[in-house]
């Protein structure tokens, strides 16, 4: 199957909360960069690239989490980042369920992560 088969299918099988916060988090990925390339690797994981990792997708029991590869190298003016802030890398966000997500903040940091790995 191809990657966004895959995500399809992970989305489906998640059946709940995590299913359409990956969904929609997913749209925004797109929407943000249209240009973005999904991938399926370790053994699950959704992954969003555009010239280099821009970011994943994770489902855990109690939060999806959008990690970003270069996430400490990224302007955070919203204040998304709340998880993984220790390391000289990775950044990544949390979403619990009901918790509303900020679509253009996510977009911005979306478009910067792409920039990056482009030199643009």
């Amino acid at each position: 199957m191809r990657p966004s088969e895959l995500i399809d299918e992970r989305i489906r099988e998640l059946d709940d909360w995590r299913g359409e916060t990956l969904a929609r988090l997913r749209a925004i990925v797109k929407e943000a960069d249209p240009e973005v390339v999904e991938e399926w690797k370790w053994r699950g994981t959704p992954v969003w690239s555009h010239d280099g990792i821009i970011c994943t997708g994770e489902t855990y029991k109690n939060v999806v989490k959008m990690t970003f590869a270069k996430g400490a190298s990224l302007d955070d003016p919203s204040g998304l980042f709340n998880s993984s802030l220790e390391g000289n890398t990775r950044r990544a966000i949390d979403f619990h369920e009901g918790e509303e997500i900020d679509e253009e903040a996510l977009k911005a940091l979306i478009r910067s992560a792409a920039a990056l790995n482009t030199g643009a």
